[in-house]
């Protein structure tokens, strides 16, 4: 079979053909060379459009909100202190002498008048008993004196003695009275010897133990006032001291001005193991002028202690009533947020888009945070969901509650959870 083989022109040949310029050919060739690109490029973005379909916005997040809880408030003043006896006495010897007898338990509730210590008598007893024989001597000096006396009288009368010798008579029972004076002195000196070798208690209180035990000599005469045999502690009622700041004694002070101080400041303790405030009191005194070396004034409270359990030198917190209650709103302490140097919180307004309110936050009251300027008792605060939303977006609602924390006991009672030592708090009231 004979196959036809083209003969293709040399390539001198085609060199020398001519090449068609684009603006030479027809208009046909030159239209269907810039559509048809074109058309392959619609077509392939057409494509490309139904291979990626749309995809669907999310959801807005679901937020739970609530309105703030409203408590009227009482401000407080944080202090820390220390407990100290309400009297505290030496119990000292007023005689010299050998110690008897000790008639109390180391540690004890000692009544006033108490017997606590006997020292030797016997020889303050000989003292009196001298010093009665020398008023007996004096008495019958007294006697012969008048008698004379009135002897003298009689014969000054019928110039049977001199004036001068009545004179002298009356002047010996002068003496002789006076030394009679001097005599009986010495007889009640004495007897306060007797009487001051019991040694009894002075005040009400927890006695200290004993520093020197019977057969021991005690003396008055050394510069301290005696030898201490013990000291004893008045409890009911016990002091409570601390030290307030300028700045808190001077809002005190200008809240007596302004009357909304009581007159009586009434202060609540609570102990290092205590959750409540549950010892009470009232600052009965107030120093006379602010340290210069600490900016401080020194105070003192007087806490009722009839069954001697607090003791002193035991530290306490105690807050003092800085003036009258006030209506506050609390939201959880979680909602506040920190934006840059404000504080803030997360509401949802009507068409469900949050809002950052700047707020003025007060101290902890449980978990519970009070805000003292910023917001309205009807705004709907976020408490839930804060990490899902931003400023502006909007949100699906779920209505919640605000309660008081359980354990930080009633809204009449709940005790500030951080307090600070001389700064103004507040608590549910």
């Amino acid at each position: 079979m004979n196959m036809i083989t083209p003969i293709e022109p040399a390539p001198e040949a085609q060199a020398a053909t001519p090449r068609r310029r684009f603006s030479d050919r027809p208009l046909w060739q030159r239209a269907s060379a810039i559509v048809l690109p074109l058309a392959a490029v619609g077509a392939g973005v057409g494509l490309l459009d139904r291979e990626a379909p749309a995809i669907a916005a999310p959801p807005p997040p679901t937020v739970t909100v609530a309105t703030p809880l409203a408590r009227d408030l009482t401000e407080w003043d944080d202090h820390v202190g220390r407990f100290e006896a309400s009297k505290s006495v030496e119990v000292r010897p007023r005689v010299s002498g050998a110690v008897t007898a000790v008639h109390f338990t180391d540690g004890a509730i000692v009544q006033k008048g108490q017997l606590l210590f006997t020292i030797d008598q016997r020889p303050f007893v000989a003292a009196l008993n001298e010093a009665r024989a020398g008023v007996a001597q004096a008495q019958s000096d007294v006697a012969l004196a008048e008698a004379d006396l009135a002897r003298a009288s009689r014969l000054l009368a019928e110039d049977a003695v001199s004036k001068s010798d009545h004179d002298r008579l009356a002047a010996r029972v002068r003496a002789a009275r006076a030394s009679l004076s001097a005599a009986q002195a010495r007889v009640g000196a004495r007897a306060l010897d007797v009487q001051f070798t019991q040694v009894r208690a002075p005040i009400t209180g927890r006695i200290s133990d004993r520093r020197v035990d019977a057969g021991n000599l005690v003396s008055t005469a050394d510069a301290a006032g005696g030898t201490l045999l013990t000291t004893i502690n008045a409890l009911d009622p016990i002091y409570f001291t601390f030290d307030s700041s300028e700045a808190l004694f001077l809002k005190a002070q200008r809240e007596r001005q302004k009357g909304g101080a009581a007159a009586t400041q009434v202060v609540e303790i609570k102990l290092q193991d205590e959750a409540d405030y549950s010892h009470t009191g009232r600052v009965d005194f107030t120093d006379n002028g602010v340290s210069a070396q600490s900016g401080t004034i020194r105070a003192r409270a007087v806490i009722a202690n009839p069954d001697y359990f607090l003791t002193p030198g035991m530290f306490g917190n105690m807050r003092l009533a800085g003036g009258p209650s006030e209506r506050a709103l609390l939201v959880p302490d979680a909602a506040v947020r920190t934006d840059q140097a404000r504080k803030i919180v997360y509401v949802v307004g009507k068409d469900g888009v949050v809002v950052a309110r700047p707020v003025t936050p007060g101290p902890r009251i449980g978990g519970l945070r009070s805000i003292r300027a910023g917001l309205a008792p009807t705004d709907r605060v976020v408490i839930q969901g804060l990490q899902m939303i931003q400023p502006g977006a909007k949100v699906t609602e779920r209505v919640g509650r605000i309660e008081v924390p359980r354990g930080t006991g009633t809204p009449a009672t709940a005790p500030v959870v951080e307090p600070a030592a001389s700064q103004a708090t507040l608590t549910a009231r």
